[in-house]
């Protein structure tokens, strides 16, 4: 159950139970049923907007270089705003540097298991990845669950808010639907290193994958997702409401995963990659930071090391 339908439950009325003890049961933060949160300002809105734009095209952008584009570009802003705004939409710069992806101190970390793994097959390797989607007022979080090998969308969820019942909900679909990977890569973000998120993973026997330092070209797939969804829907749609996101987000990944042929899979759209049987080797990655060794006589996919 979410926290969101924990914190339904909670009855002020109830005679035998007080509030705090109900929280204490359902293991929410009392103070979380007071909060009112305070919508975004449109300011911040249209900043957030343009720094969406910017980011895709140079997402190697930290906060110092973003401000100072902004203000090239006529937007009065500081320092402390732009990141203060990075951080709600859960930008940062992909360089590569040590803590790329800062998780829950309390969080089990897994150690990075695609290095020189040849991933040559659908359901070998799965990945995820969260970005922010801007409407035409205010905006939502969408994580979406890839075949790295097909580059097949398997599962995804919108949500108005960073917790991780979205991340679990779009897993546990994903699995229900196409079975269970052999491995499952993510970075260290709070939401991936979450109990239920792993416990979900474990439970099924996956070996649990995640980014280290310098692994900052590891989501290059999902990344480009991300800068084709925004450019060819949701910066020319401007969604007035989160039902209509939902609505174009999901026919844009449609047509992604079933009538988009993509050069690097022969032509071929991520559908029919992911559901072949038997297919021939397909190079995913032969314009990416990726190289070859050989085996005797074997040639074999390997990543750069970074």
């Amino acid at each position: 159950m979410s926290a969101v339908e924990r914190r339904a439950l909670v009855d002020h009325s109830d005679p035998a139970l007080s509030v705090v003890a109900q929280c204490r049961l359902l293991k929410i933060a009392r103070s979380t049923l007071y909060y009112c949160p305070v919508p975004v300002s449109e300011d911040d809105l249209e900043l957030m907007r343009r720094m969406d734009e910017l980011y895709l095209a140079a997402p190697f952008y930290g906060s110092r270089r973003m401000t100072a584009v902004l203000r090239s570009h006529g937007l009065l802003v500081n320092r402390k705003r732009v990141r203060r705004l990075m951080h709600l939409m859960g930008l940062e710069a992909i360089y590569q540097k040590p803590n790329t992806s800062r998780g829950h101190p309390e969080h089990k970390v897994y150690p990075y298991l695609l290095r020189g793994l040849a991933i040559d097959h659908p359901n070998q390797v799965w990945c995820a990845d969260i970005t922010y989607i801007p409407m035409a007022r205010g905006f939502v979080y969408l994580v979406a669950v890839m075949d790295w090998f097909s580059r097949c969308v398997l599962a995804w969820r919108v949500s108005i808010g960073m917790d991780s019942d979205f991340c679990v909900e779009a897993l546990t679909e994903a699995i229900a639907r196409h079975g269970a990977p052999e491995i499952f890569n993510t970075d260290q973000g709070v939401q991936f290193t979450s109990a239920p998120f792993l416990d979900e993973l474990e439970a099924r026997g996956v070996r649990i994958s995640m980014d280290g330092k310098g692994r900052y070209l590891d989501n290059i797939f999902i990344e480009r997702l991300w800068r084709s969804l925004k450019y060819e829907e949701v910066f020319i749609k401007a969604y007035a409401s989160v039902a209509e996101a939902r609505n174009g987000i999901g026919g844009w990944l449609a047509f992604y995963n079933d009538e988009r042929p993509h050069q690097a899979l022969g032509y071929r759209t991520p559908r029919v990659v992911f559901e072949a049987s038997t297919s021939n080797h397909v190079d995913n990655a032969r314009r990416y930071p990726h190289d070859y060794w050989y085996n005797g006589n074997e040639k074999i996919l390997t990543n750069v090391e970074g």
